[in-house]
């Protein structure tokens, strides 16, 4: 790895340094719409769109409980699920012009047939076929068949042996709830509980599917998850085996006791009207959790519990669904720092206004369960949500950081100093023993357990990504080595190690290798490595090699395919554009061509609003499980990446001066 000497040579004028005039009129008009989207009390938050699975379960949730009819809104969510529907193969995907998924579009036509829409309709008939073509709703993931053992459309015997005794499993057991992500972990406990007592959905509609059964194409069950072990799903295999012999004879006592720890975890940590881990799954669950221990509607813990799944809604005047979460602390963050690049004295007081609503947001007491493997470290992160304080995560915390101390080198200002220290100390205490960092919590690296029968969807850990390994490395290195070079040089090991053939790098929490890529160019520039180091300069040549024609740079979702084969062309997008720009210029090739060929990309697909069009899905969820469109990405990225041109060029520069 080369360090690059700061006081190296600039490159020569820019030709077209005199049309950076144009962009004046581009960048404030953005900026302009932008702001326009900035909340009263200075933050933003845009809608956050999944696949059909969100607002199929939470109409389903709806009917489980037997709640009152609300026929305007369920006649918006049909709507939706219409309109998404693949006209290419009569089924759901996971994201927009994907292939067919079979738990997508068994949920998705059994919201709709509980709607009320005739299975003999012509897009009913045919997505049953399409359904029954790749093997029945039999065929679905875990997830789904739990859904459908609660209306009575599968056998409970068809899902794994999930005992709720596992609350008790001690640290050593192989099957221990805290080796297991966030995510996971707060959408199994409330569901362990339902596991053990087989409750029936209230069903008044007796609504059920049992067509999409019967005819259906023998299909094997695929499993989603990564590193799987002959060895170890054979000894799951056999322990699921045990533990469905034994279940009839758990000690009551022993039941009772797990159940209620089960309950009491999940009171702790219920988060108000922000919901269980401020996510759809765990805050569903836990809403049914409560109905199933006769917790009225009115009982403050069901009621707070049913408000967090209700403000996830998004209704218009003609559609609705319902959001995974909600991302305003990630969307705040990530507009702020778009606005700072702008250098505009009213978008630096807007940045301002919105870094100060950042502040409270700051999780400064409560210790979550990451304390679970690192006790001794203090809080200071920032969560994704309004709220979540038990899950706060290394990305918002690091790119809050950074944006907070890129205001204050502009003002001057001290009154972001500790949250900015506390933030880069809980983010130090956080790093993996590989050198790198993962989302939520340290060393969440138990692999073992993609092998149970219960984590066909992939999604049940947390291990160090490429990605927020390098946002981390960008936040310290931006604040200064200091006493954390060996920190800094540990995850520098783990980036170069992870740098694929290619040059490029996985993009974990956005699509794909373009997110990656960016995100580790950003922070080799803020590390002090340029383009005669060989990771940075791999990386730069492949994402000219990638370039669309058109000057943009797109990728589909499908680059997360388990036979791997690296990234997969798609058209442009404005995101993804922005990342790939901004990604070079880290590199120090603000003057190349492939640069201006996409700025010029931008320039022409900037829409009269300010805004750019997306339809893709750009966000990743769980990789080829659940995608995200981040209705802001198409608003902010580009903004910043034209904003950072324009500064570069302009100021005849070889580098951004920060780690994003």
């Amino acid at each position: 790895m080369t360090v690059v000497d700061e006081s190296a040579s600039r490159p020569a004028p820019d030709a077209r340094a005199a049309d950076i005039d144009a962009l004046d009129a581009r960048i404030a008009r953005a900026a302009k719409a932008l702001l326009g989207r900035q909340q009263a009390d200075g933050h933003w938050v845009f809608e956050l769109e999944a696949d059909a699975t969100i607002p199929s379960e939470y109409l389903l949730l709806r009917h489980y409980l037997g709640e009152p009819d609300d026929l305007a809104l369920e006649r918006k969510i049909a709507t939706y699920l219409r309109r998404i529907q693949s006209a290419e193969h009569d089924g759901w995907p996971l994201f927009e012009g994907g292939a067919f998924d079979i738990s997508a579009s068994v949920k998705a036509y059994f919201a709709l047939k509980m709607i009320g829409d005739d299975p003999e309709a012509p897009h009913m008939a045919r997505a049953r076929a399409a359904i029954r073509a790749h093997g029945g709703a039999q065929a679905c993931n875990v997830l789904t068949r739990f859904l459908l053992a609660l209306y009575g459309d599968t056998p409970w015997r068809d899902l794994p042996a999930m005992p709720v005794e596992l609350m008790l499993a001690p640290a050593w057991f192989p099957i221990q709830l805290y080796k297991m992500s966030y995510w996971a972990r707060t959408t199994i406990v409330p569901m362990l509980v339902l596991l053990a007592a087989r409750p029936r959905a209230r069903n008044r509609r007796g609504v059920h599917i049992p067509e999409l059964y019967v005819d259906a194409t023998p299909a094997k069950r695929v499993s989603q998850a990564a590193e799987k072990s002959l060895a170890w799903t054979a000894f799951f295999g056999a322990l699921d085996s045990v533990l469905r012999w034994i279940e009839p004879f758990w000690p009551r006592g022993l039941r009772a006791r797990a159940t209620q720890k089960a309950v009491d975890w999940v009171t702790e940590r219920l988060n108000g009207v922000d919901g269980l881990g401020a996510i759809y799954p765990a805050m569903a669950n836990t809403v049914m959790m409560y109905d199933l221990l006769g917790y009225g509607p009115d009982h403050p813990h069901r009621a707070l519990a049913r408000e967090a799944v209700e403000r996830l809604l998004v209704v218009k005047d003609d559609e609705a669904y319902c959001q995974p979460c909600v991302s305003p602390i990630w969307d705040t963050a990530l507009a702020a720092h778009a606005m700072l690049e702008c250098a505009d004295p009213a978008a630096q007081v807007s940045a301002e206004r919105a870094l100060d609503w950042l502040v409270p947001k700051q999780v400064l007491e409560v210790k979550g369960d990451w304390a679970e493997r690192r006790p001794h470290v203090r809080p200071g992160g920032w969560a994704f949500q309004y709220a979540n304080d038990h899950y706060p995560d290394l990305d918002d915390t690091a790119v809050v950081a950074m944006a907070m101390d890129r205001l204050r080198r502009l003002n001057g200002a001290t009154k972001y100093d500790e949250a900015i220290a506390r933030g880069l100390e809980w983010t130090d205490g956080l790093q993996s023993e590989s050198g790198g960092w993962a989302a939520f919590d340290a060393d969440n690296t138990h692999f073992h357990l993609n092998n149970i029968p219960f984590a066909d969807h992939g999604a049940l850990l947390d291990p160090p990504t490429d990605d927020v390994t390098a946002r981390c490395v960008s936040l310290i290195a931006q604040l200064g080595h200091g006493d954390r070079t060996s920190a800094v040089e540990a995850a520098l090991r783990y980036l170069e190690k992870a740098q694929l053939p290619d040059g490029s790098w996985f993009g974990r929490w956005g699509v794909n290798y373009i997110y990656g890529t960016w995100s580790v160019l950003c922070a080799l520039n803020a590390a002090g490595l340029d383009s005669r180091s060989p990771m940075v300069g791999k990386a730069s040549a492949w994402l000219k090699s990638i370039q669309n024609p058109d000057g943009g740079w797109g990728e589909s979702c499908d680059s997360y395919r388990l036979d791997y084969e690296g990234y997969q062309p798609f058209r442009s997008t404005a995101s993804q554009t922005a990342w790939a720009l901004m990604g070079l210029m880290a590199a120090g090739e603000a003057h190349d061509p492939a640069v201006r060929r996409g700025i010029d990309w931008l320039i022409r697909t900037e829409n009269a609003e300010g805004f750019w069009d997306e339809a893709p899905f750009t966000g990743g969820g769980f990789p080829r499980v659940f995608y995200l469109r981040y209705h802001g990405y198409s608003k902010f990225f580009p903004l910043w990446a034209l904003a950072r041109y324009r500064t570069l060029v302009r100021g005849n520069s070889r580098r951004p001066a920060f780690g994003m």
